[in-house]
């Protein structure tokens, strides 16, 4: 069984620029080709982090428990892992003091009775639950450090600022994937750790979901073969990066956290990876050209920092053509991706417009969501609009329903920001 994932980046972009342009786009879907599970020497850690605070009282702390269970269960053999009950504290369930203990059948088992006597009770301060997280993924240098993070509620017992500096402790640590149950949780506040942190946000509806999702994200972390990996973009003189976004499975704007890494280079941070496909689009400007020169963009590579090892790389090219039809295609991907971002903005800004009265505005920008879904064959995005809003796909005109479940506002803004891969006939 090899150790990693065997990568490559492909580009996907019409390299013709109108004389004058200056405006280059490209999609990156970078691929990682391997097992499904790390091979045993992968080094790896896990913090599982419960919110226990009163209110996940009523059935959710019992599903929180069974949920923990199943993760635990779910770890191979070896990987270091530690259990953490969140209220307006950080407390260490197992083992019971600050450190991380290798997973084993009786580790494992120790550490499922101590999460079944977990009960509901205190406030919630989800930064402090993070840098503990962070401390205990201190002490194994060079693993692949990935974190679940599991609330039902607003984070009310810490101020914005210490969350924010808390997150600002924990960045480029660890992986940490969060978890919303109920319907009292903010979106904003699980969007801002899972953006900060490289992981996913997912609203869980019915707490009995909960075991199955923390078995399904217990064995993608399992399956991370290399930690800590990066898009390194050089871009020539005179040249600038105007934006860098994951743009599949789920929008996410990397532009800001670009570091030097070189003359004219910027390492951004992707996380660990395991045997998955991502895509990017950049946005670079470049100098103006005349009629048949051609240059390079970006060298796009996809690095560890850490060791320097070089694992894909791909070209981005401008050519400058006064041939009309071929400086103004659209490449396919790029128009595909666009229309993703500005359905999001669309869906987030109308549910915004929504919750401040303005429904005029709420319904003018989530009718014109419905009908971008529908064209960029987004379905669960589209059944989830048609949760919020009536919508008549012969006229496109919508209507706000009068009534609307939490839950399902929470749903559509929570996964607004997760794509769909351009479908195969389309690149035809």
């Amino acid at each position: 069984m090899t150790e990693q994932p065997q990568f490559t980046i492909s580009v996907d972009q019409n390299k013709y620029l109108a004389v004058g342009h200056t405006e280059v786009h490209a999609i990156l879907t970078v691929e990682a080709k391997g097992p499904a599970v790390a091979a045993p020497t992968t080094q790896a850690a896990e913090v599982i982090i419960v919110d226990t605070s009163g209110s996940m009282s009523y059935g959710k702390i019992a599903e929180a428990r069974k949920a923990a269970q199943a993760a635990v269960d779910t770890l191979r053999d070896g990987v270091h892992f530690a259990i953490v009950a969140g209220t307006a504290n950080a407390h260490m369930v197992y083992p019971p003091d600050r450190r991380l203990l290798p997973s084993n059948p009786q580790t494992r088992q120790a550490a499922k009775e101590a999460i079944g006597r977990l009960q509901a009770d205190g406030g919630t301060a989800m930064g402090r639950w993070l840098r503990l997280a962070a401390d205990l993924f201190e002490t194994v240098p060079g693993a692949i450090k990935h974190a679940i993070l599991l609330t039902d509620g607003k984070n009310e017992h810490q101020s914005a600022e210490e969350f924010d500096a808390d997150l600002a402790y924990c960045t480029g640590k660890f992986v940490c994937d969060c978890r919303g149950v109920g319907d009292a949780w903010v979106v904003a506040e699980l969007r801002k750790v899972g953006s900060t942190l490289l992981g996913s946000v997912m609203d869980i509806a019915d707490p009995k979901d909960l075991e199955a999702d923390f078995r399904a994200m217990t064995q993608a972390a399992m399956g991370k073969a290399v930690a800590d990996v990066a898009l390194r973009i050089w871009t020539p003189q005179n040249a600038t990066m105007t934006y860098i976004k994951q743009v599949s499975p789920a929008l996410e704007d990397l532009t800001a956290r670009g570091t030097p890494s070189g003359p004219q280079a910027r390492d951004y941070p992707t996380g660990s990876w395991g045997s998955e496909t991502r895509e990017y689009h950049i946005c670079v400007q470049v100098p103006p050209g005349v009629v048949g020169q051609e240059m390079r963009a970006a060298w796009v590579k996809l690095v560890v920092p850490e060791t320097g090892e070089q694992l894909a790389a791909g070209n981005v090219l401008a050519q400058w053509s006064d041939d009309y039809a071929q400086s103004t295609r659209i490449n396919p991907k790029v128009a595909h991706y666009t229309g993703q971002a500005e359905l999001a903005a669309l869906i987030q800004d109308g549910l915004q417009a929504r919750k401040e009265g303005d429904l005029e505005l709420a319904t003018a920008r989530l009718g014109r969501a419905r009908g971008l879904a529908e064209q960029a064959g987004n379905g669960e995005t589209a059944r989830l609009l048609d949760k919020v809003i009536d919508f008549d796909p012969e006229t496109g005109t919508a209507r706000l329903k009068p009534n609307v479940e939490k839950a399902a506002e929470i749903a559509l803004d929570t996964r607004s920001v997760r794509t769909v891969r351009m479908r195969k006939e389309s690149e035809a």
